[in-house]
């Protein structure tokens, strides 16, 4: 496969965006497929970023859960040229955006959702600051 069809970081990031505004409408990923005249198995990879939403998918998307195309890349910032030396901000830096695009930081996110106890998720909590701070 090639480079440039390869999922990126701001596929992970829009496929976070379409599972976000999904559950917020209280959508099922098979409705969504449904609507999309898709299988969940394809919805389910679009929100894990595994596969590239095209802009025609993107168009039908936006109709279908009422917001703007905006709305997937909010928050991303943009990147600046190749060439161009100019530091980000820490509020860049630190930007919601940013983190979901860290690798793994989805699948992290989506394996802390899926904790049961308010108890396993301290534990959670406590070992990565623990990790963290040892860097």
């Amino acid at each position: 496969m090639s480079n440039h069809r390869r999922s990126t970081s701001v596929d992970a990031y829009v496929g976070c965006r379409l599972k976000q505004r999904r559950e917020d409408l209280g959508l099922s990923q098979e409705k969504l497929a449904e609507l999309l005249g898709l299988s969940f198995q394809q919805v389910q990879k679009y929100e894990r970023g595994l596969n590239r939403v095209g802009a025609s998918r993107l168009f039908q998307l936006c109709n279908i859960l009422r917001v703007e195309p905006s709305f997937f890349f909010d928050g991303l910032g943009l990147e600046p040229s190749p060439g161009v030396t100019e530091a980000p901000s820490d509020s860049e830096t630190l930007s919601t955006a940013n983190l979901l695009a860290t690798p793994g930081a989805l699948e992290l996110l989506a394996d802390y959702s899926r904790l049961g106890s308010q108890a396993k998720r301290r534990k959670v909590l406590e070992l990565i600051k623990l990790l963290a701070d040892d860097e």
